[in-house]
């Protein structure tokens, strides 16, 4: 459905001076035009009615004009091209335009082509245009149906989703909010409670009203607002901010963000603002530029101490194993936290003082780059590798930090002024055995907490001490998070010195920020859909939804397990993940009078209580069954199953584990592992989409051979019918069948096993993006230098090196299932065959065009 805005009310304002002209209107009265289609006839023209209708009555005639637009439909050949004006009189609310459609005997599948309405005029005002489909379906062919109809599905349908026995849950804390694009930080401004301020990767800060936050604005846009672009590749963006400790009586925010300007760069500004409500003229003051290595490992957090002073956090700077040596050398800023006095130094004079016990705060000021001869006065501590999240906790003063680690291990700090805490000497508290530096003689200050790299942990957001007043059991702790599990912790003082973890909650989220709203409470950014999420007392107790063994789920036969319930419907996808050897079967379960509607980007979107199941076998054993669902608040969530031996049950695994199966070590993902993966970048489902479905499958209960997609139209499993014939819509190979061309079955691989994480909005801080439909050109990957290590390859690395697969680290990750792995977890066995085809394909490329 399209539609378009009509204020009906007349906006009349007061002239000359003073405040007092004003608006009076009422609700606008929406004009829309709904979808329609029609048989194509074999000859003549058929009408294909459009019903235009508004939603409440005028006392005045209302004009919208319209015309048709070509689409997959071919204007003369299909359709007689067709434009007016349509006219709703006074208390009218419903018209009709007819477009004709052309009759003929070709088989061309279903085609669509568009009605576009424009110039509302009656004394409304236009937004923009919108459009209608007309879908010609075509008649001119039988189609093969692999069922005759879709199952009913009474059994195998989502519950909602379980909740934790810590006594600890989340909730959407602005429902209505819309979402927003890739938060990197969430905050409220000292001492207010009634809105919001989020920052998106690209270089906007949006503001929301508590009361209204279904209307999101943007505060200060750096491209409009400040002529400033902000670097938004990998790591970089937009990546802190932190308001003037006497705000809004000083007008003044500071932000930490990348720019390509001159070279690769993080700046740390002042802006000045004109209003604090909704600035327009700002001010920017850059007071500290620093060179980066590269596109990672940035750090960006900022936040004002109890002593006034502004801190800063950067990361080494890119790359693995800390190449440039910067952990360990307080002769730049990178891999160190710094401290500086803005607050003395008042706009417009510019610049920033040295607080007098920095660490080494007789040396001169340093530069941006990493040849400064002394050590920098600005740094309070060192030894980072990417000190990603950070905060004060106000009553004692701590400063909290979670930095990230290498390959194997995350850790917690308390940061203490001239504390070493021990990058690239230590990973965590442990000894690396890839030390650039010089570490003999060195104190090292240990974390006081560290986790390893399993069950999908790899990548900390430190969080905050709670202090708030609705998890009683919290108050004091320090709560965190893993960005790639979801999981969040909170740390208990354990009576010796240490700390240990208690989890608290798995989630299936990306958690890229925690926040301390005015309440006292703890918020935390979803990074996957761009909410704001809340942490709350779980109420009641644990309540897990999720049956312990998968003959109650109500999605196999309960006389034998090993098979489906009878609601489900097979499918199969043409380009197989890699699932160390398994061999997999697929299905599909609906809830009853629910549809699959087909995005943009030809991804499935699946109703609320979905399930799909997948059934993993190895040596023709049944081993695991997968279950991914959709839970009726919309979140996507993974549970898994392990079969004995006998075939004859499978048991529930939380948390993950692995087992010896045919003489391997299969992995079992936990929770949070299944949504590492099932990314929202890439739909969630990854399978089901319009290029994997659109091939044969042979039905088991019908024996029929037909396409998948033609399969699920017939059937009505989706939501509109095929825009066009599977002829022409796209279709991804078989990375196995040597018939197909080389470029189609790599690219088909890569798609299947790395785009899911690597395109645009994926996990990753990599720019790269594997899809199938992208031009290798604009991969970010073809004759582009590794960020993250080159394996030893050396100066020639590049991530694809066309014509050479032995300088290419992107098959080099395949073919090793070390720290440096790709896929980097869950899975244990190198997919040889397909190593193959992607350095077969890489030494046969010329160029990257």
């Amino acid at each position: 459905m399209a539609c378009l805005t009509l204020l009906a009310a007349l906006i009349s304002t007061g002239c000359g001076g003073g405040g007092g002209g004003g608006f009076v209107s009422s609700d606008p009265v929406l004009v829309t035009a709904e979808d329609s289609s029609v048989d194509e006839g074999d000859s003549g023209q058929s009408g294909l009615v459009f019903t235009l209708t508004l939603s409440d009555s005028l006392n005045e005639p209302v004009t919208v004009d319209y015309s048709t637009r070509a689409d997959t439909a071919i204007e003369g050949s299909d359709y007689v091209g067709t434009s007016g004006t349509i006219t709703f009189d006074a208390g009218v609310t419903s018209r009709a335009v007819t477009v004709q459609v052309i009759g003929d005997i070709d088989e061309e599948g279903n085609e669509v082509f568009e009605l576009v309405l424009s110039n509302v005029t009656g004394g409304a005002e236009l937004d923009s245009d919108v459009t209608a489909t007309g879908f010609i379906v075509d008649d001119d062919v039988e189609i093969i149906s692999g069922l005759a109809s879709r199952p009913a599905n009474a059994t195998c349908i989502a519950p909602e989703r379980p909740v934790s026995g810590t006594g600890v849950d989340s909730v959407n804390a602005f429902s209505a909010s819309p979402g927003f694009s890739s938060v990197t930080k969430i905050l409220q401004a000292p001492g207010d409670a009634s809105r919001w301020f989020v920052l998106e990767k690209n270089g906007v800060i949006k503001v929301f009203d508590v009361a209204n936050p279904a209307s999101p604005r943007d505060y200060i846009n750096f491209q409009n607002d400040l002529a400033t672009t902000v670097a938004s590749g990998g790591e970089q963006g937009l990546l802190g901010m932190a308001f003037h400790p006497n705000f809004p009586a000083v007008r003044e925010v500071y932000v930490s963000y990348s720019s390509e300007t001159g070279g690769l760069h993080s700046r740390i500004s002042r802006l000045i603002l004109d209003d604090t409500d909704d600035p327009v003229v700002i001010t920017q003051e850059i007071l500290l530029t620093v060179d980066q290595v590269d596109t990672n490992h940035n750090g960006g957090d900022i936040a004002f101490g109890n002593d006034g002073y502004l801190y800063i956090g950067f990361g080494d700077g890119g790359r693995a194993r800390d190449p440039f040596e910067v952990g360990q050398d307080t002769r730049n800023f990178l891999g160190a936290m710094l401290r500086i006095d803005v607050l003395a130094v008042a706009y417009p004079v510019p610049g920033y003082n040295i607080p007098p016990d920095n660490p080494f705060s007789a040396e001169a000021k340093c530069g941006p780059t990493r040849s400064n001869t002394n050590s920098c006065p600005e740094i309070y501590a060192w030894g980072f590798r990417n000190p990603w999240r950070w905060s004060f906790d106000e009553p004692t003063g701590n400063l909290w930090l979670g930095d990230v680690g290498e390959g194997r291990f995350e850790e917690v700090d308390l940061v203490e002024r001239a504390g070493n805490y021990g990058w690239d000497c230590r990973e965590g508290a442990n000894d690396v055995t890839f030390e650039s530096a010089d570490c003999t003689g060195i104190t090292l200050i240990d974390p006081v907490y560290d986790y390893p790299h399993s069950e999908g942990n790899v990548s900390i957001t430190g969080g905050y001490v709670y202090r708030g007043s609705a998890m009683q059991a919290l108050i004091g702790r320090y709560v965190f998070a893993d960005f790639a599990s979801g999981r969040i912790w909170a740390l208990q003082d354990n009576g010796q010195g240490g700390f240990n973890a208690e989890l608290l909650i798995d989630t299936p989220w990306l958690i890229s920020a925690f926040a301390l709203g005015e309440d006292g409470e703890l918020y935390f950014a979803d990074y996957s859909n761009g909410l704001i999420r809340r942490l709350v007392p779980a109420g009641g107790g644990s309540n897990d939804t999720i049956p312990e063994d998968l003959v109650d789920t109500g999605c196999v036969d309960t006389d034998d397990p090993t098979q489906p319930a009878s609601g489900l419907v097979p499918y199969t996808i043409n380009a197989p993940f890699w699932s160390d050897n398994a061999v997999k079967d697929r299905w599909i379960a609906l809830p009853d009078s629910t549809s699959i509607s087909i995005d943009g980007d030809d991804d499935f979107v699946f109703p609320n209580g979905s399930v799909i199941v997948k059934n993993f076998e190895l040596n023709n054993q049944l081993i695991e069954t997968r279950l991914l669902m959709r839970h009726p608040d919309g979140v996507w969530a993974g549970y898994t199953y392990e079969w004995n031996d006998a075939e004859t049950a499978a048991t529930r695994v939380q948390g993950g584990k692995t087992r010896a199966v045919g003489g391997q070590q299969w992995i079992y993902p936990s929770e949070g592992e299944c949504l590492s993966c099932h990314t929202s970048a890439a739909g969630f489902s990854l399978g089901p989409e319009t290029a994997q479905f659109n091939g044969d499958f042979t039905y088991p209960s019908t024996s029929i051979t037909a396409n998948q997609l033609e399969t699920f139209d017939h059937i009505m499993m989706f939501t509109n019918p095929l825009p066009s014939s599977v002829n022409v819509l796209p279709k991804l190979a078989d990375p196995a069948d040597t018939g197909a061309s080389l470029d189609d079955r790599a690219r088909a691989y890569l798609h299947t096993n790395c785009a899911q994480c690597h395109q645009p909005g994926g996990p990753t801080p990599s720019t790269i993006d594997l899809r199938y439909d992208t031009a290798l050109a604009d991969t970010d990957a073809c004759d582009v230098p590794p960020a993250s290590g080159s394996l030893g390859i050396g100066v020639n690395a590049r991530l694809i090196a066309p014509g050479s697969a032995a300088n290419s680290v992107i098959p080099a990750r395949m073919d090793t299932r070390d720290a440096n792995a790709m896929p980097p977890l869950g899975s244990n066995e190198i997919d040889t065959a397909g190593v193959a085809l992607i350095n077969a394909w890489i030494d046969n490329l010329t160029n990257c065009n």
